[in-house]
């Protein structure tokens, strides 16, 4: 069955950007978008695909401020969906693909300072190694000891080339990636799920990050 924009109901753009709206600010409140870095987007309607839309925020913005240009809705390509002075990031294009091939309902983009220092540890290994600690169950990993992955991408300045590189490094198990010394890309079903992946994964980054310093102290 075919979908297009029209198909979306002024309810489910509403439901969208407050959603949005909602997790910025928590967000925010974190720090997590310094210099108004950071990108944010939420699934509308039935997704193909080649067929689906997102609302994103809008490029440039303060995102600790809440105002009714914040966000705009883009199609599976990034752009506008419809008529709107506002931009999105260039970095949309991330989430598209993220989308496309995961078929998920959120898409987080969050700058630290822990996922950078760890993402420009390992960026030489293309990913970073955890094992053993218990918020690794959060991406619904119970094995004993389990040990993951977390790949790491080259932190290009051309979106499009590090947009193209996400389909051979994404894991079913792993619901993120890092662009080095940049940030982390996170995503789940919903706004509940992305949120919790993503900050299982910042606990993880500290986690690393400190557990280094130790037993370069012993």
């Amino acid at each position: 069955m075919s979908f297009s924009w029209t198909d979306i109901t002024l309810e489910e753009k509403r439901r969208a950007l407050e959603e949005l709206a909602d997790v910025k600010e928590l967000f925010a409140s974190r720090n997590w978008f310094p210099g108004t870095s950071g990108n944010l987007s939420i699934r509308i309607g039935d997704f193909q695909p080649e067929q689906f839309y997102f609302a994103v925020t809008a490029s440039g913005k303060d995102k600790t401020k809440r105002t009714a240009e914040d966000f705009l809705f883009v199609d599976p390509y990034g752009k506008a969906a419809e008529a709107t002075n506002l931009k999105p990031s260039a970095e949309t294009l991330i989430h598209c693909e993220i989308y496309r091939l995961t078929g998920c309902g959120a898409v987080f983009h969050v700058h630290t300072v822990f996922n950078n220092l760890i993402s420009e540890y390992y960026g030489e290994q293309g990913s970073v190694p955890v094992q053993g600690i218990e918020l690794i169950k959060a991406f619904n990993i119970w094995e004993e000891n389990a040990a993951i992955h977390i790949p790491v991408l080259p932190n290009y300045a051309d979106i499009a080339s590090i947009a193209k590189l996400v389909p051979g490094v994404l894991n079913e198990r792993v619901p993120g990636i890092l662009l080095r010394n940049h940030g982390i890309y996170a995503w789940g079903r919903d706004v509940f799920e992305a949120k919790k992946h993503l900050e299982a994964f910042e606990f993880l980054f500290e986690t690393t990050y400190r557990s280094l310093l130790l037993k370069s102290s012993r």
